[in-house]
């Protein structure tokens, strides 16, 4: 999508559905905020979709040439002109400068042309749409004559307009659309919403490169007010810094508002102009705290009347909040201490106060950087962890050399702040510095906040390797110890040694409220790496974790009771525990946590069968990584699952060879799952030799490993198709021999079906008799409850249809296959639902008459009569655009129509008789 429609998808189709409907739109909004890009983007629709586009783009230099933006809406209509009459056909050609006439130009003719011009524009052509954009720079002569034309036309086209708002004085309202003598043409007013920071985030990164951490975008998004145009020009200016601006720094003000400023400021007089500074100097300014600091009543009335400042009996607030960063950096650096030093003896929240101590104090000074480490540890507790960070990092500062236990564990603090506010590169460049310059149990704790931003960013051959060296700095023995070997458990892949590390941190940690999460997760890890090792699922151990966590998951391995319980198909308690987590993670401002919580819950709902919130899940999950700055590798494996059931198998396979890790960085997790992503792809477009030959080097990774039982792969059901496919019927035994034993050791859902479903597959595929297999198949399915694993439940219908056609019987294969589509449909399992309709056609299944229309075909149908545009339907559908206009030019054959303009009444009618 390009940058500048990012996040607009909702408001683009409002105005779209709007125009079709013959209704007239002003795109409202502040300037800067995205008017003229979305205009643009709906005039190019409109163009695309064969409507004929009669548009003008003035600028300010063009409002002093008359009829310079007449022109260009009327030169479309330029073959019309003979057929005026001889009057204005003159005022046409003088316009469009085709004609050399005499005399001065006659505005009635003009505006008689222009409305029959569109008239006769409105009556040949089926959709005709005028547009304007910035109509505030309209000549005003080519303005007078649209406004005419419009309150005589009978018929309007479709009229689009952009709207300037929050200047003063207010732009008036253009072409006249507020007075509409018929009352025939209600306007409709589409506001431009604000970005919000996930959808500024892209923008940001589209037009400048790279990306910004997620705190800073963030305070972009709320300094623009959401403004894309004024984002990225704050971030530009902030990418120009030597460093970026700390959570509590102001960003850097423009030049044109800093010299409005300062001429405000000079004016005012010094009692004023200081109450000014102080109020600026707070973070939240009441009259109360400036009366504490000695400012007089009605100091700030000057500062009032000039639009500077409101003030009401609780609060004072600035009229922009650019405003009072302006101010702030207006304050020379002595003049500012003092004020910091007056505000900190006035105020009585002790956050405040301990920031405004720090503010004034140039040297060392223990109490003040104890007050100040107290106040970021509050703030931390609020969830305001990028504040908490650089609190921190000044306390540190301030703390005296002979004080270096307290100035080193606040430094780490700061750095264990950071990454809970998802600044990666601040935390890990932090994490690194003091790793170099500490030593002991302190390098050994850097190392570790180093190895967890590695792990964080999906750095997981990093985040081993890094608190291997925090280990060995810390010593084997102590809590320390214990702390590492519980994360050296969570970053290691292989179960052999995070099952060693498991132990030796339960051995180091004590259930004492301090070590309970660490031994929580250290407990959660063991019993879910023994698991994955083949061996029996120890429940005791989860339960002791369950009991221990006593309702407050840990922060390190929280999710692994959902992983498990989704493993076993627990959707529901799965789902419990995810949204417990998810809301302690936004409680706390835990973005890391709510990453991770986010991409589980895309895969519960995925496997429930909840495509529509899984795709939530994920899309939201994949907008927090990217603004981390994560490997994206877990969620874009799910969105690519999730593309390929619903068929858009191109963007899936895209996906898929994005996951391809370079072998060098031993990215064993990775490299499983494009395999797996790569194998369901192939499977799902009938390449059966290359979906078994993914599903061969998964099962070899696996092997390689030690993994016995990846509880989040479940592959062996489609390798075992893919290879029945492909003729590979020894390697298809071979895939089930390793689903037995899976089952075997664990009895699930999943592979109850997954194991009748192969079964029926093989027996078709050695010329058995599948008699006895699908009765099995019918006796799992009935095991399994609808609401658990329903694509699941629908691919044994497909597998029994294929199954019994080949056997011919064709009622069995026609009901298996018919009630396999209506499920896959239900679902939007698009790719599947297609290979049971070409099932269906093998077996010479009942056809619809020529002329009536297929499921597909009619919703496609009903969504374009709606005005949808083929974009739209195309993603409501989980179809290509493509795919959208076969099936409309189908339609159209069907029912004997031309357009989209007679689709409306079409689908009103009864189907034809054959």
């Amino acid at each position: 999508m390009d940058a500048a429609l990012v996040g607009r998808d909702a408001v683009v189709e409002r105005v779209w559905r709007a125009l079709t409907a013959g209704t007239p739109v002003l795109l409202d909004g502040p300037s800067g905020i995205g008017k003229t890009a979305l205009w643009r983007a709906v005039v190019a629709h409109a163009g695309r979709a064969g409507w004929r586009v009669l548009a003008a783009a003035p600028t300010e230099a063009e409002t002093a040439l008359p009829y310079a933006a007449l022109a260009d809406v009327l030169r479309p209509l330029a073959d019309a002109l003979p057929l005026l009459p001889a009057p204005q056909r003159a005022a046409a050609e003088m316009v469009l400068l085709t004609g050399e006439h005499d005399g001065a130009v006659d505005e009635r003719a003009v505006g008689a042309a222009t409305r029959t011009l569109l008239d006769a524009a409105v009556t040949d052509a089926p959709r005709v749409l005028l547009a304007v954009d910035d109509p505030q720079w309209l000549d005003p002569p080519s303005a007078r004559a649209l406004r005419f034309a419009l309150r005589r036309l009978t018929r309007w086209p479709a009229v689009l307009a952009t709207h300037r708002t929050g200047d003063s004085p207010a732009v008036p309202m253009p072409l006249g659309l507020d007075d509409d003598p018929t009352g025939r043409h209600r306007l409709l007013r589409a506001d431009v919403p604000p970005l919000t920071p996930p959808d500024l985030h892209r923008v940001l990164a589209a037009r400048l490169g790279g990306t910004l951490s997620r705190p800073l975008t963030e305070r972009l998004a709320r300094d623009a007010d959401g403004n894309p145009l004024l984002a990225i020009e704050l971030a530009r200016a902030v990418l120009r810094l030597p460093r970026p601006p700390a959570h509590d720094e102001d960003l850097p003000v423009p030049s044109s508002l800093r010299l409005l400023l300062a001429g405000t400021l000079r004016a005012l007089p010094g009692p004023g102009r200081d109450a000014v500074r102080l109020a600026a100097l707070l973070t939240v300014p009441t009259p109360r705290d400036l009366a504490a600091a000695g400012v007089p009543a009605g100091a700030l009335d000057a500062a009032e009347d000039a639009g500077l400042v409101v003030v009401t009996p609780n609060r004072i607030d600035f009229a922009h909040p650019r405003y009072a960063a302006a101010v702030r950096e207006s304050i020379p650096p002595g003049a500012r201490r003092r004020l910091h030093a007056l505000l900190a003896g006035a105020v009585a929240d002790p956050d405040e106060q301990a920031r405004h101590l720090s503010r004034c104090t140039v040297a060392p000074d223990a109490a003040v950087a104890a007050d100040l480490a107290a106040a970021a540890a509050r703030q931390r507790l609020r969830g305001a962890s990028a504040l908490a960070a650089d609190w921190y990092t000044r306390a540190a500062e301030l703390t005296p050399p002979s004080a270096a236990a307290d100035r080193n564990r606040r430094r780490l603090e700061a750095v264990q702040c950071r990454i809970d506010s998802g600044d990666y590169a601040a935390a890990g460049r932090a994490a690194e510095a003091a790793a170099g310059e500490l030593t002991g149990a302190e390098r050994g704790e850097a190392l570790l906040l180093r190895a967890l931003v590695a792990w964080c960013a999906d750095e997981l051959v990093t985040a081993v390797r890094v608190a291997e060296q925090a280990l060995a700095a810390a010593g084997p023995d102590g809590d320390l110890a214990g702390r590492i070997h519980t994360h050296l458990t969570m970053f290691h892949d292989q179960p052999e040694p995070a099952c060693r590390h498991a132990r030796a941190a339960i051995a180091r940690l004590s259930d004492h409220d301090e070590h309970r999460p660490l031994l929580t997760a250290a407990l959660l890890l063991l019993f879910f790496h023994e698991v994955r090792a083949g061996g029996p699922a120890s429940t005791e151990l989860l339960d002791w974790a369950l009991a221990l966590e006593a309702g407050e998951p840990s922060f390190l391995a929280g999710s692994v009771p959902a992983i498990w319980w989704k493993s076993v198909d627990d959707h529901d308690r799965a789902r419990a525990r995810l949204h417990l987590m998810l809301d302690l993670a936004v409680a706390r401002g835990d973005d890391p946590l709510r990453h991770e919580v986010l991409t589980h819950l895309g895969e519960t709902e995925l496997l429930a069968g909840r495509f529509a919130e899984a795709g939530t899940h994920i899309a939201a999950a994949r907008d927090l990584g990217e603004q981390l700055g994560t490997g994206l590798v877990g969620e874009s494996w799910l969105a690519g699952v999730l593309d390929a059931h619903r068929g858009r198998l191109a963007r899936a396979g895209a996906t898929a060879a994005g996951l391809r890790r370079d072998d060098d960085l031993g990215d064993a997790w990775s490299r499983r799952l494009h395999h797996q992503l790569t194998g369901l792809v192939a499977l799902a477009s009938g390449e059966w030799a290359t979906a078994a030959t993914a599903y061969g080097a998964l099962a070899a990774d696996l092997d390689e490993s030690g993994i016995a039982e990846p509880l989040g792969q479940r592959f062996e059901p489609d390798w075992i198709e893919a290879c029945v496919g492909a003729g590979d019927l020894d390697t298809a035994h071979a895939a089930l021999d390793r689903l037995v034993r899976r089952h075997e050791r664990l009895p699930r859902p999943w592979t109850t079906l997954g194991l009748a479903r192969s079964r029926v597959l093989l027996a078709g595929a050695t010329g058995a008799d599948p008699g006895e297999a699908l009765n099995a198949l019918t006796r799992a399915r009935a095991a399994v409850p609808e609401t658990v694993l329903p694509l699941d439940r629908a691919r044994c219908l497909l597998a029994a249809g294929r199954a019994y056609r080949r056997v011919r019987r064709r009622r069995e294969a026609r009901a298996a296959l018919d009630a396999a589509v209506a499920e896959f449909d239900a679902l939007g399992a698009s790719a599947f639902a297609d290979r049971a309709r070409a099932e269906l056609g093998r077996i010479g299944a009942r056809t619809p008459a020529p002329t009536a229309l297929t499921a597909t075909e009619e919703r496609v149908a009903r969504l374009a009569a709606r005005g949808q545009t083929n974009r739209l339907i195309a993603d409501a559908l989980y179809i290509s655009p493509k795919t959208v206009e076969a099936n409309l030019a189908r339609v159209y054959r069907k029912l004997g129509i031309a357009s989209r303009a007679e689709l409306g009444a079409a689908m009103g009618r009864p189907p034809r008789d054959t």
